[in-house]
């Protein structure tokens, strides 16, 4: 980035590309491998917002408010399924933006009585595919453009596993004991997700998803560079 403070027209600039680079990510990555079943159908019917967080690492490690106001302000919106907090100016690792998000989550617990009504997942764009199981695979899919923070509400995902899972109706007069226990059990929606999308990652190939990874953090760059003077 630029070594002089941005200008605050840059900084109205950023973060219009940066809402469209993460927009980006969205609809080409996130929706357009079918990593999130519910995801586009949530963007399409208003219940995703983004909110563009635009300190850089020092003045978030002196002071995390902004980006726990980003948080707040998506929980306050009773509509908002989904909320999306972009860090455009953030350059920290991965371990240490996780770190960054794990303080937030306990902020965030502690402004609601520990009865959060978000639940706080990092996104990172430095991820490599690990394709050796469905649970390592997760952060290479959530290789966003800018670190982000998925702010998912609690009540909604309730909801969906409840939907998703269901109650199924058994007949204790003319069902024995050992066809009950004989019934497969439902895996967690969590685990289900993740192994379809490992099984999607496999079948399309991982070149196929870097590529378009490749093309956006492409735009992002020259994007930035080219709102902040830089290059």
């Amino acid at each position: 980035m630029s070594e002089t403070p941005p200008s605050a027209e840059q900084l109205v600039a950023l973060e219009r590309e940066a809402r469209r680079i993460y927009e980006r990510y969205e609809v080409e990555v996130v929706e357009g491998f079918g990593f999130c079943p519910w995801a586009e159908r949530a963007r399409r019917e208003g219940e995703v917002e983004v909110r563009i967080v635009l300190e850089d690492d020092a003045s978030l490690a002196q002071d995390l408010g902004p980006a726990l106001a980003a948080v707040e302000a998506h929980a306050a919106r009773d509509h908002v399924a989904v909320g999306l907090v972009v860090f455009p100016r953030v350059s920290m690792p991965r371990d240490a933006f996780a770190r960054f998000v794990a303080e937030l989550r306990e902020r965030h617990a502690d402004a609601h009585g520990r009865t959060p009504p978000m639940a706080l997942a990092e996104f990172h764009p430095d991820a490599p595919a690990d394709l050796g199981a469905a649970a390592r695979l997760v952060p290479f899919l959530r290789r966003s453009p800018d670190p982000t923070i998925q702010c998912v509400r609690l009540s909604v995902l309730s909801e969906l596993r409840r939907g998703e899972e269901g109650t199924d109706f058994i007949d204790l007069s003319t069902t024995s004991l050992a066809e009950i226990l004989a019934r497969p059990v439902k895996k967690p929606l969590h685990e289900r997700v993740a192994e379809r999308n490992l099984e999607t990652v496999c079948a399309r190939g991982t070149e196929a998803i870097e590529a378009v990874l490749a093309d956006i953090a492409a735009d992002r760059a020259a994007a930035y560079a080219r709102v902040l003077g830089a290059g």
